[in-house]
């Protein structure tokens, strides 16, 4: 697989926690492929506690793999356009509640700060969708976000029908090439699957 030696990525979590352990498995993929992460965390995301790890936890596993502190406030995400601070911005897991905020302009956490700052310079967002009310009230917002330029996804899939119809999660292992390709301009497709 094609290496991602020196670039540069804002590598951001929010509150799906969940699919954390599959987002850190990637983090960590893309470190071995040569890119320097940038690791950022929505405020809920680094004052949660759940089931599927505790917050110091989390934060210590992401600062682990990227070998620096995490970003955690909308003011020390700020300075990531203006310093070009990143190549790609990869939000991982991305909720619909964060990716209808990133298609209205919302800039209300760490991670929509950092989305922001680094639309500045017009370089290309990656989002990896995990959701359970992706197809319900949220679809409108990620509907938006699939026509607007410099936004990519991992691509997807409805994780469980029968239980959570309206669920929809990315293929986290196609993550690498999907940041490959979207560092292109290109979409994997399909998007849905």
């Amino acid at each position: 697989m094609y290496e991602l030696k020196g670039v540069k990525i804002g590598y951001a979590l929010t509150g799906s926690y969940c699919t954390f352990s599959k987002a850190f498995e990637q983090a960590e993929k893309l470190v071995e492929l040569g890119a320097e992460l940038i690791p950022i965390m929505s405020e809920n995301a680094v004052s949660t506690s759940t089931r599927f790890g505790t917050y110091d936890e989390n934060i210590k596993r992401l600062k682990d793999i990227s070998g620096r502190e995490v970003i955690c406030t909308i003011a020390d995400a700020e300075p990531i356009g203006p310093k070009n601070m990143t190549d790609l911005m990869i939000v991982a897991p991305c909720t619909s509640n964060t990716a209808n905020k990133l298609a209205m302009s919302i800039t209300d956490t760490a991670v929509t700060m950092a989305v922001k700052s680094h639309l500045r310079k017009g370089k290309p967002v990656l989002l990896a969708i995990a959701s359970n009310d992706s197809l319900m009230g949220s679809a409108k917002g990620i509907g938006m976000l699939f026509g607007c330029k410099n936004y990519y996804f991992v691509p997807m899939e409805q994780d469980n029908i029968k239980d959570k119809p309206s669920s929809l999660v990315a293929d986290f292992s196609m993550l690498p090439q999907s940041a490959i390709a979207a560092l292109d301009g290109k979409q994997i497709r399909p998007i849905i699957r």
